[in-house]
């Protein structure tokens, strides 16, 4: 029996990171901390505060710390309680307790595509979340709530797009729209995974939260390998495009933080560490001295 409410997220981790080398060499990408959590936690988080509390991870060799980080540390925990950080134990629990965590690997790294048809077994004929760990959406700016809504309210599945600079638009899969009476829903009349500079159809570019329905996995098990020779999450949604109840996309106008390569997780650090109340009043202040102190460096040599 079919059911029409989400309750179910994929996070799909089985990338190798190969951006991060020398850093994710033996450690997992998703592990990378972003302050003082891990970047999949912020991923799991968000899936939690959306009501989705069954968490399918999607993961591949050399993975194990994924699944080690949402599991007991007992030796840590008694030796956070006896020396009494309650603080930290409490952080340690938190990631323990949040979610009934599972997880399958991948196996052959095929693309998108192919790790979310991993997730088919578990899934059943549901619809479902799907969440990638490169994009972090800030707390105060809930997304996932949005497009669950849009998907219980018009059917079928439902995108995140984002506005992006149309000269970057070859970066990203990219949405035909027509609008709808709702000013940040659109309904999806075609889909380009990543096209050539300079031919891209709009700037919406679909950003990685994903509500599925089931109905996208016998399409995943047909689409022919797309861009890289891999099966292309993309291709598949184009094709439900044309049946009914088509595609709908949500545009995100909120804060959020790419972790994708070097330079925007070191933004994504910034902004998120002068945001904490616990960081933010000295943390900001620093920053604003050294930033002051570079202009006036770099002031000093072009005077020389």
């Amino acid at each position: 029996m079919t059911s029409d409410r989400v309750t179910k997220a994929v996070i799909p981790a089985a990338g190798l990171g190969t951006r991060f080398l020398p850093a994710t060499k033996a450690m997992p990408k998703e592990m990378l901390p972003v302050v003082d959590k891990p970047a999949i936690q912020y991923v799991v988080e968000e899936a939690v505060a959306a009501g989705l509390n069954d968490v399918l991870m999607i993961t591949g060799r050399n993975k194990n710390a994924l699944e080690n980080h949402f599991d007991r540390a007992t030796e840590l925990e008694y030796l956070l309680e006896t020396k009494g950080d309650i603080d930290r134990l409490a952080a340690v629990h938190h990631s323990t307790d949040l979610a009934r965590m599972h997880y399958v690997r991948q196996g052959d790294p095929r693309g998108l595509g192919h790790a979310v048809l991993r997730a088919r077994m578990h899934v059943g004929d549901e619809p479902f979340a799907v969440l990638l760990g490169d994009d972090l959406i800030d707390t105060r700016d809930p997304l996932l709530e949005r497009m669950i809504g849009v998907a219980g309210a018009r059917g079928g599945s439902v995108v995140a797009l984002m506005e992006v600079d149309p000269l970057t638009a070859h970066r990203y899969g990219i949405a035909t729209v027509v609008r709808t009476r709702d000013d940040d829903v659109v309904r999806i009349t075609g889909l380009v995974e990543k096209p050539p500079l300079g031919t891209a159809p709009s700037n919406l570019a679909i950003i990685g939260r994903y509500v599925l329905d089931p109905g996208v996995f016998p399409v995943l098990e047909t689409v022919a390998p797309g861009r890289g020779g891999e099966i292309q999450l993309t291709d598949a949604l184009q094709e439900l495009v044309h049946v009914a109840p088509g595609v709908h996309g949500v545009i995100f106008r909120g804060r959020r933080y790419d972790t994708g390569d070097r330079l925007d997780y070191l933004k994504a650090v910034v902004q998120l560490a002068v945001d904490r109340s616990d960081l933010g009043p000295d943390f900001e202040p620093w920053l604003e001295e050294f930033i002051a102190a570079r202009a006036e460096l770099r002031s000093g040599r072009v005077g020389a």
